[in-house]
């Protein structure tokens, strides 16, 4: 990743890969000029992360997000008290997802990306990882990127009080740089519908950890008052679980936009009569 990227503030890349540390802006009374230039850079690093941003109000918060796209209101997460955009993301309430993943993607439109301020953090550990699914995508042979071009998956969760599902391509084209990435995750994507169910399972258990490789990855250590940035549509991200003290954030979620590929090129897999499915390691959400 070349760093030729000229710009006002103080931007130290993390890896490789993505990430970098953004300083000399505060969010709390951020400009437009500021904020088209983080944008910016939010293109370029996949997720930012904003150092010492304590005493950001929740008026400033919601309107930082809308300059984005329109808010979620989370349907089951904790939000704070008179701003349901603010979500509350709390280790002693369901708030661990030690888990790689891409939010929501069983949703018709995923959100496009989020912004997190973590608020308490334990003394040690609690570190949040993101992977770019740019270079996992790049990174792959012609045969398997070709291969890929012409799949779709169902994205799937089924809970009690949510139960969604959507088909996204297995490979989507960011709607402003162009550029494909893979969009297959472990959390929520369930099978690729052209595929039987077990060729499925062997080709999701080998993106979903080639995807995630440490060459994709960066990791940001938590202080409190800190606050990332990231794109939703191309990266995805696991938060370590490795702490035992409490960890809370605040999130505001920008809704998303439709994914879009190329067309699939088979149609969708018919099992054959008696067909039975025994799946081994990664599993199908859904049966036949």
């Amino acid at each position: 990743m070349s760093d030729s990227l000229r710009t006002a503030f103080d931007v130290r890349p993390l890896s490789g890969a993505l990430g970098a540390e953004v300083l000399g802006v505060r969010l709390e009374d951020i400009n437009d000029e500021e904020f088209a230039e983080l944008r910016r850079l939010l293109l370029r690093y996949l997720v930012l992360f904003l150092p010492e941003q304590e005493g950001w109000s929740s008026a400033s918060r919601i309107a930082f997000g809308r300059r984005f796209g329109e808010l979620e209101v989370h349907p089951y997460l904790p939000h704070l008290d008179g701003h349901p955009e603010i979500q509350i993301i709390d280790s002693e309430q369901d708030g661990k997802i030690p888990i790689w993943h891409t939010d929501m993607t069983y949703s018709p439109n995923p959100p496009i990306g989020s912004v997190l301020q973590i608020v308490r953090s334990p003394g040690r550990g609690g570190d949040t990882m993101w992977s770019n699914q740019y270079l996992a995508y790049e990174s792959l042979s012609a045969p398997m990127r070709e291969l890929l071009d012409g799949l779709t998956a169902i994205h799937a969760i089924h809970i009690p009080g949510l139960d969604s599902r959507a088909e996204h391509p297995v490979v989507r084209v960011h709607p402003e740089t162009g550029r494909r990435a893979l969009f297959v995750n472990r959390a929520h994507t369930s099978h690729i519908v052209q595929l039987s169910r077990n060729e499925s399972d062997a080709l999701l258990q080998f993106l979903t950890e080639f995807s995630t490789s440490p060459q994709f990855t960066c990791r940001y250590q938590w202080r409190p008052g800190d606050v990332a940035i990231w794109d939703n549509r191309v990266t995805q991200h696991y938060a370590v679980d490795d702490y035992e003290q409490r960890r809370t954030g605040l999130r505001v979620v920008v809704l998303g936009d439709n994914p879009t590929g190329n067309r699939p090129r088979w149609a969708p897999y018919r099992p054959k009569q008696g067909e039975r499915y025994a799946p081994a390691r990664v599993n199908a959400k859904e049966p036949y």
